[in-house]
């Protein structure tokens, strides 16, 4: 940051200090042709023909240094085949007559004709009165006076822009250390964490660094809430599958006739739990996405299309707002309404009817079949894991557990109630509305 204000800085102050140069430069040229234009038409303005033809000034220049041998400020007056009218100050010297300009403007040039002194010159051809020559009229004046001003602006334009650069490149700097020391406090703070001293970045800090450090805190609580999720189902898994080892375990060290089937049955039982130990994972990995978003309708197709093939006598009706969508990611979301719509279909009389409804910030599914219900005071034990009812028919009795956990990760929650219209079970699904 610091290297490229440098480079700005110096980028401008260089075109800055080029164009004032060029400005003011010009401005000095111009002024110093002015005067020289000044004095020559008060030349012309005076000059008149005198008895013997030569050309004589009615009234004396102003200008002393006229007067002075040498002094840098000439005049003179030439036409042809007439001794030219130089001033005094030329002395023993002549100014150079240039070629005859056809047009009576002002014309400047610079010439080197004196050693050592560098002029500029202005010339005017005129033809006066009482006089049928054509007159050139020059002012000429030597180019110190005008270099030493302009090296001197120079000198003057690069000891301020450069003192000026100077000062804007220490102002750059110092901003740009004191806006980012905030963040070697974050540093600090970091490293503080990492080796256990502290768990959180507390320090007060500015308000322009606050929004990334409450981020930061936010990130590691939600690290924290996730690590600590997965040692919990990592325990809750191992102590679920060390019950069917230790029969598995004693039934084969006891030689049992029937170890096939108490491996078969235990098998099964450990299972069924690593596939709910494993949604419940995918539901943890992906729930920290913001922009998680899935069209509940689309979903809900996906389902019926499954479940038909499954249970072709079953007639499945859906009804609602078909644009709502949950955040909540497609894959959960599908596995969700297949355990419910599938649950309604194997216990139900042969009708499920499925209605998607808004309620707050809510995006509710409500699933109802004609089946025999569940009675109110066994609602609450059916979404242990592994608890069914109907034991007659195949299953994990883990589909309305894995329901219920996936909603809870993602802030949503699952209820039975009694259907109204089928008389069988209603599941109310609820989860969060996704963004727009």
């Amino acid at each position: 940051m610091i290297g490229i204000a440098t480079a700005w800085i110096i980028v401008l102050l260089l075109g800055g200090g080029v164009a004032l140069d060029r400005v003011i430069g010009n401005s000095i040229r111009q002024n110093f042709d002015n005067q020289l234009e000044y004095v020559l038409t008060a030349m012309i303005a005076s000059a008149e023909i005198g008895p013997d033809g030569e050309v004589r000034f009615n009234r004396a220049l102003g200008d002393q240094r006229f007067l002075e041998p040498n002094s840098g400020f000439y005049w003179q007056v030439s036409a042809a085949g007439v001794i030219p009218f130089p001033s005094r100050s030329l002395w023993d010297r002549e100014l150079k007559v240039p070629p005859e300009h056809e047009d009576a403007a002002v014309h400047f040039r610079e010439s080197s004709e004196f050693q050592g002194e560098p002029l500029v010159i202005a010339e005017r051809g005129i033809i006066l009165p009482d006089s049928d020559k054509r007159w050139t009229f020059m002012v000429a004046q030597s180019r110190t006076s005008l270099d030493a001003q302009i090296s001197e602006l120079r000198s003057v334009l690069t000891s301020s822009f450069l003192l000026l650069g100077l000062g804007l490149i220490i102002l750059a700097a110092l901003q740009t250390l004191y806006g980012l020391w905030p963040l070697r406090a974050v540093r600090e703070s970091i490293a503080e964490m990492r080796s256990g001293k502290k768990t959180r970045i507390v320090r007060p800090l500015p308000d322009e660094v606050m929004p990334m450090v409450t981020e930061l805190n936010d990130l590691l609580d939600h690290n924290e809430k996730q690590a600590e999720e997965a040692r919990r189902h990592a325990g809750n898994l191992a102590h679920a599958l060390k019950t069917p080892l230790t029969v598995v375990m004693n039934s084969a060290t006891a030689k049992a006739k029937n170890l096939d089937e108490t491996v078969i049955r235990e098998a099964t039982t450990m299972r069924r739990q690593v596939d709910h130990h494993l949604a419940r994972a995918r539901a943890v990995g992906r729930r920290g996405h913001a922009h998680s978003r899935a069209n509940v309708w689309d979903s809900l197709e996906s389902v019926e299309r499954a479940v038909s093939r499954l249970y072709a006598h079953i007639r499945l009706d859906m009804d609602g707002n078909q644009s709502l969508a949950a955040r909540v990611e497609r894959q959960d979301l599908d596995e969700m309404l297949g355990n419910l719509i599938e649950n309604a279909a194997k216990y139900g009389g042969g009708s499920v009817f499925v209605t998607v409804e808004e309620k707050d910030e809510f995006v509710e599914m409500l699933v109802e079949d004609d089946g025999m219900g569940i009675p109110e005071k066994e609602r609450d034990r059916i979404f242990d894991r592994g608890a069914r009812l109907d034991t007659g028919k195949p299953g994990t009795g883990l589909g309305l557990a894995i329901v219920r956990d996936v909603a809870e990760i993602y802030d949503g929650n699952v209820t039975l109630e009694e259907s109204e219209d089928l008389g069988g079970l209603m599941v109310r699904l609820r989860l969060p509305k996704a963004l727009n």
